[in-house]
């Protein structure tokens, strides 16, 4: 399994992230949230291996992920939340790339970039410079990379970003066929409805600190609140989100 054991990253002597540990394991999905600066990406950043912990470590198969770098990003897939691509290359091409990358035989390489590149609309396209390409049309290629290499570990940072319904529909579908797979999922995101219907198990984040870690149904239980948004607005917010709404309307007015 894939697990963070307190987990910190401080800058200067802030704490984005203090003390969070977790444990992912295969066929779950954990649902990662919390609003802008409580330290999600911070901590994307560490379980990718892009960013060195502070104090605490990453663990995948019972070992720290620094002691096997390698053999861990062959097995992840990583989707970030902005789409950092090389803009000259098509879709083709960079799936390409990325595959080779990743030591994929040819033969069976590009037989999955064509049914990606067909299964997700971007077939016609394939040739195109990515410069071109839509905001969803671009998170379809980075979602594509992810998948090429069957990983073990899948991090989706916002993945469904810029996608249209359709697509959308397709990923949670996509989420629950590969949780069947036996993956290893984080699914860090700010749309909660997506979340409660397809994680496992949730981590709720404020200020750094883990301050929720359980399935959706039991902190409904154990917080009498109907649904994870209330779960989440109980937890983290700390405003009348109603009264400021109603306030930005007044505003508008004068």
């Amino acid at each position: 399994m894939l697990e963070a054991r307190h987990l910190t990253k401080t800058y200067a002597t802030i704490p984005a992230v203090a003390d969070a540990s977790f444990e992912i394991r295969p066929g779950e999905i954990l649902g990662y949230l919390g609003p802008n600066g409580s330290g999600k990406s911070s901590t994307v950043n560490m379980l990718t291996g892009l960013l060195e912990p502070t104090r605490g470590h990453v663990a995948w198969r019972g070992r720290d992920i620094r002691e096997q770098l390698l053999d861990y990003r062959r097995a992840l897939g990583y989707v970030p939340e902005e789409p950092h691509l090389y803009a000259y290359l098509s879709a083709q091409e960079y799936l390409e790339m990325a595959g080779q990358l990743r030591g994929l035989p040819q033969k069976p390489l590009q037989e999955k970039i064509e049914g990606l590149l067909q299964l997700f609309g971007l077939h016609s396209s394939r040739h195109s410079a990515i410069s071109s390409y839509s905001k969803g049309m671009k998170q379809k290629v980075l979602i594509s990379a992810a998948l090429l290499h069957n990983p073990e570990v899948l991090i989706f940072d916002e993945p469904l970003s810029g996608l249209d319904v359709t697509t959308a529909m397709i990923f949670r579908h996509l989420l629950s066929e590969l949780r069947a797979a036996g993956k290893i999922i984080l699914y860090s995101s700010h749309v909660l409805e997506v979340v409660e219907k397809v994680a496992t198990r949730v981590v709720i984040l404020h200020q750094g600190k883990v301050v929720a870690h359980d399935s959706v149904s039991n902190l409904r239980g154990l917080m009498s609140l109907p649904s994870l948004e209330d779960i989440f607005s109980q937890l983290v917010l700390q405003e009348d989100t109603e009264s400021t709404a109603r306030q930005m309307v007044e505003l508008m007015r004068l």
